[in-house]
């Protein structure tokens, strides 16, 4: 395939739209600087900065035609100036439309002005918001006085646009205006017969629809104009993504095939039969190592699908192959958790495994390194400390990134580049719903693990207000009796002023006060790295029964007796959160329970939040469900999600749009791989204009 190669200056036409903002008029630095709060740094950006909505200013002869307090515009002769009648009061005018009086108010604004510009005995039109005061209709500082000559300005529905501090919407819609004079006409870069179905205009057209509303669904995600920009973005975004995938299989990767012995002793060793989502996951990622160029798969599953069984079979295809293999983890506890279940399964099959983590230190350390770079350690599972220069590895064949939402894009390049040309696979827990995984994993080939291993019981799950908090004690202690063990989730490890909220701390020393001294462990994440080891040990070996703790045990911790889940003020986590966090009880035999202790009174969405929980266990109708509940950007999380933040796409709204635009973008480089036809080029001018061209030269430096 030819190398796509996009061009490093924009056309001439083009520039000034990039060009700085104090170009355009009413625009100078000091203003510049408040558009910078809102992402908009050059004329581009603002045009892409649409309308989120619109004030009917259509013409009435009377403000008694309109249903008070709202929004009139109307012609109106100008009477008596009241100035202030002392400080702090209003300057009061009156004036007579077609059937009545009322005044125009103003606080704070000189009077030689208002007698210029509204002198008495003139008509003007005024338009505004008129609201009744002590029985007195008025229109306080109107929005638009203009002469009758100038009526003309005032469109019958005026954009509302988003503003910033120190900005004003008359400003924007002057600046807009100029920006909008230098959009140029451009080649079309969707497919004719899919702009013909949905009946979209032109690019340039719909700019100009999109800033002229005629009415409220005009500035709706479904308007036509709005539509299209939404599907460029998304168009734009995945063309990225699918030169990405190109890159990268265009990228020489080895061929790393495995004749099976390893895997066959770790499966002969298992006392359950993997499913048929596992098995399914192992052989595409068998058959991806197996190819010439390099593996990008993320393997998505369910809490509990049994991911780090399909991790080790891929880790050993690359040990079998004579290669090395490296799982990277977000935390020392969850390295250390992955390392715990895969290290009885590797030596069942005679393969060194190790841990590298941030705590090696000295001479532990230097010889682990040495071990790895002479290819004695054949699997190393680790944390961020992987990262460090000094590691290196004699043959790296696979790097694995479990829990990928947690790093950046660059960090999992960054560590497939330890490896020439290794392969990589990336894990989540998290389900992720279908229009963000193609947002975030466009370029990835995807598994998902849609299927329970053998053995998992069911987790009842009830909604309990603290109130009950006695109750919830009481039937933990008999529980201890019994031999079982439980969580109890605290949101913050200490009490803060900002946010009301029980710390672990207080919480670890009220059930050991109640349940007795050593029954009850403690973890957080402010506790030094030994300190969490011991408390993970000792709950981990039933030496404790109850482990209180924070977020910190989310992903990852594997305690099979471990029966009872407590989350408390489970109302301020999200969906997915409370979904991970249940998923760390069921792994046994014994019957579950997760009790969400909630402070009463419980709001709208939070109720809807404890619900959904209550009401299934499938992680990727709760994931679809946390989209429609909370939105795109809070569902994935953090700036270096890999997530892209979208000017006019509204991922929740137009969740449709992306599958399209996915397949539109794959179609249009397998019928023209080098964008060299007149689609191809336009859509080079595309990925300029939305300065996705920097993405694509980021992920193909991967």
């Amino acid at each position: 395939m030819a190398e796509i190669r996009l061009p490093n200056e924009r056309p001439d036409y083009l520039w000034p739209l990039f060009a700085e903002l104090e170009t355009l008029d009413g625009v100078g630095p000091k203003t510049a600087k408040h558009y910078k709060s809102l992402g908009v740094e050059t004329p581009k950006d603002l045009i892409l900065t649409l309308p989120v909505g619109g004030v009917d200013r259509t013409r009435s002869a009377s403000i008694r035609d309109v249903v008070l307090p709202g929004i009139a515009t109307v012609s109106v002769v100008i009477g008596r100036h009241r100035p202030p009648s002392g400080r702090g009061r209003p300057y009061r005018i009156e004036v007579e439309d077609a059937k009545t009086s009322f005044q125009l108010v103003f606080f704070h604004t000189k009077s030689d002005y208002l007698s210029r510009i509204l002198p008495t005995g003139a008509r003007r039109i005024v338009s505004g918001k008129v609201e009744l005061f002590d029985g007195v209709a008025q229109m306080p500082h109107p929005d638009h006085i203009l002469t009758l000559e100038d009526a003309g300005e005032i469109p019958s529905f005026e954009p509302i646009y988003p503003l910033a501090a120190g900005l004003t919407q008359k400003g924007v819609r002057r600046a807009m205006a100029a920006a909008l004079r230098e959009v140029p006409i451009l080649g079309e870069w969707i497919d004719l017969p899919l702009l013909d179905q949905k009946g979209w205009p032109a690019w340039h057209d719909a700019i100009a629809m999109a800033h002229a509303p005629k009415c409220l669904d005009d500035v709706a995600p479904r308007a036509l104009a709005r539509e299209r920009l939404a599907f460029d973005e998304l168009f734009a975004h995945q063309l990225t993504l699918a030169l990405a995938r190109a890159s990268n299989r265009r990228g020489k990767g080895r061929v790393t095939q495995g004749d099976g012995r390893l895997r066959q002793k770790v499966l002969a060793s298992l006392p359950f039969q993997p499913t048929g989502a596992q098995m399914r996951a192992i052989d595409e990622i068998a058959q991806d190592m197996a190819a010439p160029v390099r593996m990008n798969r993320l393997l998505q599953g369910d809490v509990g699908a049994g991911k780090t069984l399909v991790a080790l079979m891929a880790l050993l295809v690359a040990v079998e192959a004579g290669g090395q293999g490296v799982m990277m983890a977000p935390t020392t506890i969850l390295a250390g958790q992955h390392y715990a279940n895969l290290k009885p399964l590797a030596e069942a099959a005679g393969v060194v495994i190790e841990m590298l983590s941030g705590q090696d230190k000295g001479a532990e350390r230097r010889a682990k390194l040495a071990a790895l770079k002479c290819g004695d350690i054949q699997i190393l599972v680790g944390t961020h400390a992987v990262f460090v220069e000094d590691v290196s590895f004699a043959d790296l064949r696979l790097a694995i990134v479990d829990e990928q939402h947690r790093f950046g894009v660059r960090q999992r390049i960054k560590l497939g580049q330890k490896g020439q040309g290794a392969d990589v696979l990336v894990m989540t827990a998290t389900p992720i719903p279908r229009t963000l995984s193609l947002a975030q994993y466009g370029d990835m080939d995807v598994s998902v693990l849609d299927e329970k291993p053998p053995g998992r019981s069911p987790v009842a799950t009830a909604l309990v207000s603290t109130a009950r908090m006695d109750e919830v004690i009481d039937h933990l202690r008999k529980a201890v009796a019994e031999g079982r063990q439980a969580y109890w989730v605290c949101p913050l490890v200490e009490e803060s002023e900002n946010f009301d909220a029980t710390a672990a701390e207080e919480r670890f020393k009220l059930l050991r006060a109640a349940l007795g001294e050593g029954v009850v462990g403690l973890v957080h994440g402010q506790l030094p790295p030994e300190q969490k080891t011991i408390a993970m040990d000792d709950f981990s070996a039933g030496r404790t029964r109850v482990l209180v703790a924070t977020t910190v045990i989310e992903v990852g911790v594997d305690v099979p007796n471990a029966s009872i889940m407590v989350i408390e003020q489970a109302e301020i986590f999200g969906l997915a959160q409370l979904h991970q966090l249940r998923g760390r009880v069921g792994r046994g035999a014994a019957a579950s329970t997760c009790l969400l202790m909630y402070r009463p009174p419980l709001g709208e969405t939070a109720k809807r939040r404890l619900m959904v929980l209550r009401d299934t266990e499938d992680g990727f109708v709760i994931a679809e469900e946390d989209l429609a509940i909370r939105g795109a950007g809070d569902v994935i999380g953090t700036a270096q999600s890999g997530l892209p933040r979208f000017r006019i796409a509204d991922l929740e709204a137009q969740t449709g749009l992306m599958a399209l635009a996915q397949s539109a973008a794959r179609t249009l480089l397998v019928r023209d791989p080098g964008l060299i036809g007149p689609q191809g080029q336009s859509a080079r001018i595309l990925l300029t204009l939305l300065e996705q061209d920097k993405a694509v030269r980021l992920i193909s430096a991967g």
